[in-house]
Parts: C-alpha cells; sequence; structure tokens
C-alpha cells in the first residue's frame, strides 16, 4: 500500500509542475482535474472520505466546471476546422 501511496505522490506531483508548465488553458484545466481526483484518492487512503468526497466534489467538479465556462465565455475555445484553421462561433 505504500507504494501505491508514492505512485500517486509523483503524480501529484507531476501534475503540479505540468499544469504551470502547460501552455493551453484547456490543458492546464484537464491537469487541474486529475490533479484533485489524485487527491481524493489520497484522501482517501488517508481514511478521511468526508475530504475526499469534497475534494472530488468541488475540485474536480464545480470548480472545473467553472473553468470551462469561463473559457467558453471569453471565447478561448475555439473550433479547428479539417484544416486546421480556427473559426470562432
Amino acid at each position: 500500500m505504500q507504494v501505491f501511496t508514492y505512485i500517486l505522490l509523483g503524480f501529484l506531483v507531476v501534475c503540479a509542475v505540468s499544469v504551470s508548465l502547460s501552455k493551453n488553458l484547456l490543458n492546464s484545466i484537464l491537469i487541474y482535474m486529475s490533479y484533485s481526483l489524485i487527491m481524493s484518492v489520497i484522501w482517501i487512503l488517508l481514511e478521511s472520505p468526508d475530504l475526499a468526497i469534497t475534494e472530488a466534489a468541488v475540485g474536480a467538479g464545480i470548480t472545473s466546471l467553472l473553468f470551462f465556462l469561463t473559457l467558453k465565455k471569453i471565447h478561448a475555445m475555439v473550433k479547428t476546422d479539417e484544416e486546421g484553421e480556427e473559426k470562432d462561433e
């Protein structure tokens, strides 16, 4: 069980570093979601299920949803057509 905890902590550090180095906002949000989900698993391993549920609901759920809505509102998420050109909708 200790090895699994160390692996999760390693993934946590990788997520924290990669979210700060990512230049794409959408990728940063997805990495942040995975950070929150890994953190909720760590809270379960630490036998704190109330914090795990809160982390999963707020960190990976509500906060990520608000980030997605903000990206949509500021038109940071654009669709690309087949040739790779960006088009706004």
